[in-house]
């Protein structure tokens, strides 16, 4: 399926932000399957057991999106990052939430394979997360493109476009923020 011309969505991101509730009735089925392949990069490398499947995961981000009207949307690009930080946000929260319940913070849950695996994998995220958090506190930008590349699954050019930063900026910042993080992950292990 071809995705929506920018312009369409853009149009219906001003319109929504104007106040117009239908703007955002004809939004949805524009961005929709965009959001659905940002999520299912982000889940990916998830657990097939992780309790938020793709469509779910779809669905939070988008009512956390609708609940967001404080946002000033500039375009399509802009919107679509505002939704891969989201999605992150989500999964980094559930990513949490299990660890808390493994460790005894909520009910006790028999010590299986599957349970190892997914705390593994919540351990992972939430260690990428700390790693991304840092890199931020050193070099915000840096930080902003991991997070729009690697979270969102922007393109260079849309990364660029977001930062308003040329494209050799981006790659340029892309390599050493992925050399840091690399750096970083293998010491923390």
């Amino acid at each position: 399926m071809p995705s929506p011309p920018p312009r369409d969505v853009t149009t219906l991101l001003l319109a929504w932000r104007a106040g117009d509730e239908g703007a955002l009735e004809a939004l949805m089925p524009l961005v929709y399957t965009e959001l659905r392949r940002l999520a299912h990069i982000r889940m990916r490398g998830e657990d097939p057991d992780h309790p938020l499947q793709t469509t779910a995961l779809v669905h939070e981000a988008f009512l956390k999106l609708i609940d967001t009207r404080r946002v000033r949307w500039k375009n399509r690009v802009h919107f679509f990052a505002v939704a891969a930080q989201v999605m992150r946000n989500l999964l980094v929260d559930h990513a949490r939430a299990r660890l808390r319940t493994k460790r005894g913070g909520g009910r006790k849950l028999p010590l299986d394979a599957a349970v190892t695996l997914a705390a593994v994998q919540s351990e992972e995220l939430l260690a990428i997360e700390e790693a991304l958090e840092e890199l931020s506190a050193i070099d915000p930008r840096q930080g902003r493109i991991v997070e729009l590349r690697y979270f969102g699954g922007l393109s260079v050019e849309e990364v660029a476009a977001v930062l308003h930063i040329s494209e050799c900026t981006v790659k340029r910042e892309w390599r050493m923020a992925k050399a840091w993080l690399r750096s970083r992950m293998e010491i923390a292990s």
